[in-house]
């Protein structure tokens, strides 16, 4: 039962067969772009072998040739060979001003209880004092250790 058909037109496969003959690319895209040529169901495919074949001869499993093909047919040929489609910004929590606020605090003085801040206490507080909606305790590391405001000893984690 065949999931993903893959049929290439004349100038994807003349690209994927640059690819796999000539310049320097990176070995995954290569080895993507042979799994395309190889699986190509078009008319400009003069032998088909079957994928079980393709897997065997480049060394990869069966699973990786279905998941390129399907990637083809979903997404298209950049997808397919591997190329960045795009990051999702999720945008900076920690600006200069949250920065400011998580330092002092982290100077003065614990809350009752505790000998020393802790990561999640200073997250749990500047959520407590609205700086923030939300804010990780990995979040509060990168913004102290970037204003290198440890002040010798370690926080507690």
């Amino acid at each position: 039962m065949k999931l993903y058909k893959v049929t290439l037109l004349a100038d994807e496969r003349e690209e994927l067969e640059a690819i796999t003959h000539k310049g320097s690319h990176q070995s995954q895209k290569v080895i993507n772009a042979l799994i395309l040529l190889n699986c190509d169901e078009g008319e400009f495919n003069d032998h088909r072998p079957r994928g079980e074949d393709v897997a065997n001869i480049l060394r990869i499993s069966m699973r990786k040739v279905d998941r390129i093909k399907k990637r083809f047919v979903e997404d298209g040929l950049d997808a397919a060979l591997g190329r960045q489609q795009g990051r999702r910004d999720y945008g900076r929590k920690a600006d200069g001003e949250l920065e400011a606020h998580l330092v002092a605090m982290s100077c003065g003085e614990p809350p009752k209880g505790f000998a020393r801040w802790s990561l999640r206490l200073l997250a749990d507080r500047a959520v407590e004092l609205e700086y923030v909606d939300s804010i990780s305790h990995e979040t509060v590391r990168r913004v102290l250790k970037k204003t290198k405001s440890n002040r010798g000893g370690r926080l507690a984690g």
